[in-house]
This record gives C-alpha cells, sequence and structure tokens, in this order.
C-alpha cells in the first residue's frame, strides 16, 4: 500500500470519528441520552455448523406453554434425560407470549388447591418482582380477584432457568414434521431455520395446545365448527406495569391455532383493528404483545372425557391427578358469562382424561384434555393446565424409567411422587 493511499485511509477514519463525535455531543445537548451497553457472551456450540443433529432422550415434550416447561421441570427433576421443543422464542405459552400473565385459579373456598411446579414460579417472579400474593384463606366476591398479577417477563427467564437447573434442554424455533412409532418409543423429526434435528425418545408429552402430535399420530381430536374467540393484548394511552396492572384487550372472532396459515391471519387481524385504534384514538401504543392468546381448539378423544356435568358436580375421579377451579367461562361473540360453581365444589381432572384412547407412550396435557366443550371452557385456565403438566411429567419419567406406558404405571406411585413434588393431590371424601 503506497504512503498516499495510508494518508487517505487516515483522513478518511479523522473525518468518520469526527462525524460520531458530533453526533454524540449534538445529541447529548438535544437532552438525549445514550443508553449504556452491557456485555455477555453466549456458548459457542459444538456442533452449530452441523445443520442435522441426531439425539437420544427419554422424554420429548412438545410445546413449552403453560403445560409445557412445567412437565419438562418436573421430568428432569425425576432424573429423565429430558428435550422440550418450542416453536416460538420462550416458554410460558399463555402467561409470557400472549400475556395473560394473571395466572390462575390456585385456590378454591378459602383453600390453596393446586400447588406443585407452576406454584412455585408463579411466587418467585411475584417475589422476584416485589410485587403481592392473594390471601387464598379469603373467598373473593369475583374468581378473577384471585388472579395472581405476574411479571411476564421475569416468569419466562425463571421458567428458563428452572429448565436449565432440572438438565432440561430447550429448542427454540422448533417443531416436529414427522413421528415415527420405534422398538422402543419414537423417532421425532424437527425442523427449525437452518436446523433439522432427529430424536429417539421413549415417551411425548404433547403440550401443543391442539393435541398436534396426537393428530400426527392418526389418534382422534375432535372440536367445534365455531371456536371461541382469541384475545390480543396491548396497551393504549397508559404505561403498561408488568405485574401490576391488567392489558386492554381485543377479541380476535374466528382466531384458529390449528396451522401457521390461520394463527397468521388471526394475528394479521388484530394487529390492523389495534393499528385503527391508535389512529383513531389518537392515542400512543405503549404495549403490545407477540401474538394472538388462543383459548379453543382440537381435544382429544381420551381414556375418559370429563363431561360438563363432571366438572360442575365436583366429581373426583378414581384416577383424579389434579384439581382445578373455574367458572364454566365460554366466550362467544356477544362476551362472557362465566357461570360460577356452587359454593364447595372444586372439580378434578382425571388421568385418562390425558391419555388419547388407545395409544402407547404418549400424553397429553394442558387445554387439549379430553373433555367436552363447557368442562374444557373451566380446564383450560393456567393452573389446571400446570397441574396437568406436573402430572404428565411424572407419568413420562416412570415410564421411561421402567420401560413401559404412562397408564401402566401405578396411580399410588404417580400420587406419592406428586405429592413429593408438592403437589397438591384429589382425596376422595
Amino acid at each position: 500500500m503506497t504512503s498516499s493511499s495510508n494518508s487517505k485511509d487516515e483522513t478518511q477514519n479523522k473525518t468518520r470519528r469526527g462525524f460520531l463525535q458530533h453526533t454524540v455531543l449534538g445529541s447529548a445537548f438535544a437532552g438525549m441520552t445514550i443508553a449504556s451497553t452491557s456485555h455477555v457472551t453466549a456458548q459457542t456450540l459444538a456442533d452449530a455448523e452441523e445443520p442435522e443433529i441426531t439425539q437420544s432422550v427419554d422424554v420429548l415434550v412438545v410445546g413449552g406453554g403453560t403445560a409445557g416447561h412445567v412437565a419438562a421441570i418436573q421430568a428432569g427433576r425425576l432424573g429423565a434425560k429430558t428435550l422440550i421443543v418450542e416453536r416460538n422464542s420462550q416458554l410460558g405459552g399463555t402467561t409470557t407470549t400472549a400475556g395473560v400473565a394473571f395466572p390462575g385459579l390456585f385456590d378454591a373456598w378459602g383453600k390453596q388447591v393446586i400447588a406443585g411446579i407452576g406454584w412455585e414460579l408463579v411466587t418467585e417472579s411475584v417475589e422476584l418482582d416485589g410485587g403481592t400474593l392473594p390471601n387464598f384463606a379469603k373467598v373473593p366476591q369475583k374468581h378473577w380477584q384471585n388472579q395472581v398479577y405476574t411479571n411476564q417477563f421475569l416468569y419466562a427467564i425463571l421458567a428458563e432457568q428452572k429448565c436449565t437447573e432440572a438438565g432440561v434442554e430447550i429448542a427454540y424455533y422448533e417443531f416436529p414434521q414427522s413421528v415415527t412409532k420405534t422398538a422402543t418409543g419414537w423417532q421425532v423429526d424437527c425442523v427449525g431455520f437452518g436446523t433439522k434435528r432427529r430424536i429417539q425418545c421413549k415417551q411425548i408429552i404433547d403440550c401443543t395446545g391442539g393435541a398436534e402430535v396426537v393428530g400426527m399420530l392418526g389418534f382422534p381430536r375432535f372440536r367445534e365448527e365455531e371456536r371461541q374467540p382469541g384475545s390480543y393484548l396491548f396497551m393504549l394511552g397508559e404505561k403498561h406495569e408488568p405485574g401490576r396492572n391488567q392489558i386492554q384487550r381485543l377479541y380476535v372472532h374466528g382466531a384458529d391455532s390449528t396451522n401457521s396459515r390461520t394463527a397468521t391471519e388471526a394475528n394479521l387481524t388484530g394487529r390492523k383493528a389495534i393499528l385503527e385504534r391508535v389512529r383513531q384514538s389518537k392515542q400512543r401504543l405503549m404495549h403490545m404483545q407477540p401474538e394472538t392468546g388462543f383459548r379453543e381448539t382440537y381435544r382429544i378423544q381420551g381414556e375418559t372425557v370429563i363431561t360438563v356435568n363432571d366438572y360442575t358436580s365436583g366429581r373426583v375421579f378414581d384416577d383424579a391427578i389434579s384439581y382445578a377451579f373455574y367458572p364454566v367461562d365460554l366466550h362467544t361473540k356477544s362476551g362472557v358469562r362465566p357461570k360460577p360453581l356452587k359454593p364447595g365444589t372444586v372439580p378434578t381432572i382425571s388421568f385418562g382424561a390425558l391419555i388419547p384412547k388407545g395409544s402407547r407412550n404418549l400424553i397429553v396435557a394442558g387445554r387439549s384434555v379430553s373433555s367436552d366443550r363447557l368442562a374444557n371452557s373451566g380446564l383450560r385456565v393456567q393452573a389446571s393446565c400446570m397441574g396437568m403438566g406436573q402430572a404428565a411429567g411424572v407419568a413420562a419419567s416412570l415410564a421411561a424409567r421402567s420401560g413401559s406406558t404412562p397408564l401402566e404405571i401405578p396411580l399410588k406411585e404417580i400420587h406419592s411422587v406428586l405429592r413429593e413434588h408438592g403437589q397438591i393431590v384429589p382425596q376422595k371424601a
């Protein structure tokens, strides 16, 4: 390189430095501040350049939402080699990505009825955020008054931490493309951008919300032609304070999470309506969740089907693995009129409702639990889904360890492990 070239480069560098200094000083004088930057370094992955990965695990959890992350943590804590696959960028589902960050209900009629890992996460996120927990000894006038205000952002990263501590591997931005039965369980082929992952596993826990793995395997699912509206959460005009207030909601009628196309349409519809509200109200858009929260999609045909009569009568199933508590809560085009349960009534969830009829080495947790539509409108809420997730994590881990299937694990053993891990197990009167 010539001396004239060196001189030219030095002149250009000085010019660039002068421009940056001028810009920074100018911004400062204009009353603007430049945010400080801190630094962390991501771990270098040995196989990061490999487009195809093959691995073996005991338990594969598909879906990291309300039930899924609890199921994975429980499986990991029991020593099962566990992988959780989630198509989005964080855990928590309805509580975090959809923004319904006031989970419930963990109590009924003056006492706590659901605890365990989900409650552990909720209480730790509230305490870390300096928030307050409701007094479960006091029966509220309205059911929603005992839902727990939770910082959705803290909850998501706490869930990741607890997965890591339990030895659970997390795979974001991936989802199964095919599931094939093998001599020892399943082969699941997942795809993400730049990644093809082949998983050999002994047990699958389907926590997709719509029982999508169940559908891929050809086991029966059902749903109504008309589904409950989804909710898109946002805030206009006022600052949203996570863990302190609820967000404004927009009903998205026709919202359907069946596939990527229908979910895209729901999100586009919601965002378009929010943009129109901003223009009409002349208020600032202060907060908006990244996607619609879906209430209803496919449910499985399980070994047991929980009916609305089972739910509203507080039936204690012989194989009950968790309590549930919420009004019958069917949302329609005219809104929602919750139908509270009679005083003292606390429904339960049958273990058989988590098992797709005729299946082996497969269990479901979350809103796709086997139930009729009205029962499902109460069962689908977060605390109940967390209870299902923990029970599924126990059953899948024990089945993987013993080389059997979840339905063959003695119920007494499932109950014992649930109690050891802080869950409240339903008791016959």
